[in-house]
């Protein structure tokens, strides 16, 4: 990162072609429903195991679910990346070489009056080592075989947040092609 400091509590809202308009504060873009630019992290490691995590009860939203490796938004005058790389030390205490995939646009209506509506940009990396996960975000973490998350995700939708439904398969899709450093190519 550059040095410089940006308040935590703030997101940068965007167009519908991811084009900066304003900053907002996250509370209120989230309760109005602003499109925002906001990561989804996606971790596996080298056998091919996605690490996932049970978001902390406390969070203001989809407490208690489990989601991707980790997520969070881009902060003014933060590069995307850096954005990604902030919040993965953050949230789990590790970093590694990310890659972006794709991004997606959703809008969903959460608990607690929270319009996710999102230009989510989401990334992949490999690790192999356990993170050492913040409590204040995150209450669990596994390595989990992708071919039996996605059938979980399928019979027990409720378990696992929205933009994580959204994605996974998805993502699962790109974990060969990020294991052998991209020759196979992205989808």
């Amino acid at each position: 990162m550059s040095g410089y400091f940006w308040p935590m509590d703030h997101v940068i809202i965007v167009d519908e072609n991811d084009n900066e308009l304003e900053t907002a504060e996250k509370m209120e873009a989230h309760l109005a429903g602003k499109l925002h630019r906001a990561f989804s992290i996606f971790v596996v490691n080298s056998r091919g195991k996605m690490l996932i995590q049970k978001r902390a009860d406390g969070k203001y939203h989809s407490g208690g679910l489990w989601s991707n490796t980790c997520c969070g938004h881009q902060g003014p005058g933060e590069s995307l990346d850096e954005s990604a790389h902030r919040r993965l030390r953050e949230e789990l205490g590790f970093d590694c070489e990310l890659k972006e995939l794709f991004a997606i646009t959703y809008r969903a209506d959460l608990d607690n009056n929270i319009i996710e509506h999102e230009i989510d940009h989401v990334f992949i990396g490999v690790y192999d080592k356990d993170p050492h996960p913040d409590p204040a975000e995150v209450s669990a973490f596994s390595w989990a075989d992708t071919n039996q998350l996605v059938d979980d995700m399928k019979k027990n939708p409720e378990r696992y947040t929205y933009w994580f439904r959204l994605l996974l398969e998805r993502v699962v899709d790109n974990i060969s092609a990020v294991q052998d450093g991209g020759k196979t190519g992205y989808r």
